[in-house]
């Protein structure tokens, strides 16, 4: 079934992990896919691997953090597709070795990590947004994080961050949706991306992976497939809502790892 035939969309930083597995499958399901990332020869090959597939896509390299950039990537999903119905405002991140508590906290990373995330996204909304409701309605699909839901003893800038991309995708929801514009976010917990699985320890990765009710960590996939959702007009009547995605990381008590353990579990 071509869940999304017909759609036409943009996803920013596409060329991996979650971005690329969501480029996949909204392809896979009948859209017309522009794939765009920092680094253009991946999100070309990307692309390239889509169309091998029997899929339209087409690569590009942006920057985010450069307006007219972005303002370029839009109006090349117009003339290749004849116009956008879905944007996935899926770039972001920080550095974890400058993005630590508030007293530790480089400044400068934090202006750097709101622009990447927040204001990149305000970006690529703002532009996007009248090719919609031009044609008619369509649907943004921003990612944010359980770190936009919880406190955490570091990365202060990126929780603050999808924290404000939570309350952004309502903004949107609310100013937009009387010209058939929905959106909605999609919070991740702990993935097992290359990006994780490199950088962590072992021992680390198990830890990230017992604060789950799940006794696993998440695929990119497992995102993909909710960004598919958020994408299609199987949610027609959602808007201005977070899906969160987490293996029930946020569901349990902190308590409930250290009991299960008592009960041999």
């Amino acid at each position: 079934m071509n869940r999304l035939e017909g759609k036409k969309v943009v996803i920013t930083g596409a060329a991996s992990g979650i971005g690329r597995a969501a480029a996949q499958l909204m392809a896979a399901e009948g859209a017309q896919v522009l794939v765009a990332d920092l680094h253009e020869s991946a999100a070309e090959q990307t692309a390239r691997e889509i169309r091998e597939s029997g899929a339209t896509a087409v690569g590009v390299g942006v920057d985010v953090m450069d307006e007219a950039a972005v303002a370029s990537m839009i109006d090349r999903a117009v003339a290749e597709f004849g116009g956008i119905t879905t944007l996935c405002n899926h770039v972001g991140g920080s550095n974890p070795h400058k993005d630590l508590d508030l007293l530790r906290l480089d400044l400068d990373e934090w202006d750097r990590v709101m622009a990447l995330n927040v204001r990149s996204t305000v970006v690529a909304s703002r532009l996007a947004i009248p090719h919609m409701i031009e044609a008619g309605g369509g649907s943004i699909v921003n990612t944010a994080s359980v770190g936009g839901l919880l406190g955490d003893s570091l990365q202060c800038a990126y929780g603050s961050a999808k924290a404000a991309v939570i309350r952004l995708t309502q903004y949107i929801a609310t100013q937009y949706g009387r010209q058939g514009i929905r959106c909605n976010a999609v919070a991740p917990g702990a993935i097992m991306t290359p990006a994780l699985r490199d950088n962590l320890p072992a021992d680390v990765v198990a830890g990230i992976q017992a604060a789950n009710a799940l006794d696993m960590l998440g695929s990119a996939e497992d995102i993909g497939y909710a960004m598919v959702y958020l994408a299609s007009d199987e949610s027609r009547y959602m808007s201005g809502q977070t899906l969160v995605v987490d293996g029930g990381m946020t569901a349990q008590s902190p308590l409930a790892a250290g009991r299960r353990s008592m009960l041999g579990d």
